[in-house]
């Protein structure tokens, strides 16, 4: 993440700025950051969508940690339920679809693939805990509705938006991506890492 990140078409861009610097004569450097917490990877917290809808403090860690599916979704212009055909959602009950080979984080898409809704259905009639995408949204670029976010809100499925994953083979890893504590903001940025379960 860095001032050449990439937003969502009207939203704050990263901008960073010095409060202290050793150079200028104090004893540490110490950054200033003004960004949309949308920016990079993220977790969609409900209040994004949902005025009712809980902030990232009060988000269950639990959805954001354990195991996941890495899912091959290259060259689809929509994700549908054929994708999770055969995935353990028991055991495993976290789905991210990789649907480029490469992510260009200085470069927003207007066109990407968003999931059907009876994609997030089926997932929250499955057991999901999380869902994440490589894509800037799990809704369509010209939704005004968010009606995936909103079936997947209703589900208690949560969100993660903007994941690297043109590298990742696709399979079961375990996943790390805990949003930050943040009060009174709708969203959060994410460092999220993936950790290989073996064969």
């Amino acid at each position: 993440m860095g001032t050449g990140t990439a937003v969502w078409p009207g939203d704050q861009s990263f901008h960073l700025a010095w409060t202290l610097r050793r150079a200028a004569g104090d004893t540490v450097n110490v950054a200033a950051l003004t960004l949309s917490p949308h920016t990079g990877t993220h977790a969609d917290g409900p209040f994004h969508y949902d005025d009712d809808g809980a902030c990232p403090a009060e988000l269950d860690l639990s959805a954001y940690l354990g195991p996941a599916h890495v899912v091959d979704a290259t060259g689809r212009t929509t994700l549908d339920t054929d994708l999770i055909d055969g995935l353990d959602l028991i055991t495993a009950p976290r789905v991210l679809f990789r649907t480029r080979e490469h992510v260009q984080p200085g470069r927003f898409p207007t066109e990407f693939a968003p999931l059907t809704t009876e994609l997030a259905e089926q997932l929250g009639l499955r057991g999901a805990r999380l869902v994440g995408t490589d894509a800037p949204s799990v809704d369509a670029f010209d939704s005004k509705r968010l009606d995936v976010h909103r079936i997947l809100g209703r589900a208690r499925i949560a969100i993660v938006e903007n994941l690297m994953l043109g590298d990742v083979v696709p399979g079961r890893y375990t996943l790390i991506a805990l949003p930050l504590k943040l009060v009174d903001a709708d969203s959060s940025p994410v460092r999220a890492v993936l950790v290989d379960d073996g064969p």
